[in-house]
């Protein structure tokens, strides 16, 4: 749903280094762009109730 894009793209750009986020929940993935710590952008989904894993 909208609210589930929405909600998992703000928890990415809180996380500092993120400069643009896009969510699809139909490929259930994120394109985050930036200089991230990859632990902090899984935590960030993770508090919001999603699981996450980064795909390099």
């Amino acid at each position: 749903c909208n609210h589930c894009i929405m909600a998992v793209k703000k928890a990415l750009l809180r996380v500092p280094g993120v400069e643009r986020a896009e969510v699809s929940l139909e490929k259930g993935e994120a394109l985050v762009e930036g200089v991230a710590d990859p632990k902090a952008l899984i935590q960030a989904v993770e508090e919001e109730g999603y699981k996450a894993e980064v795909l390099a």
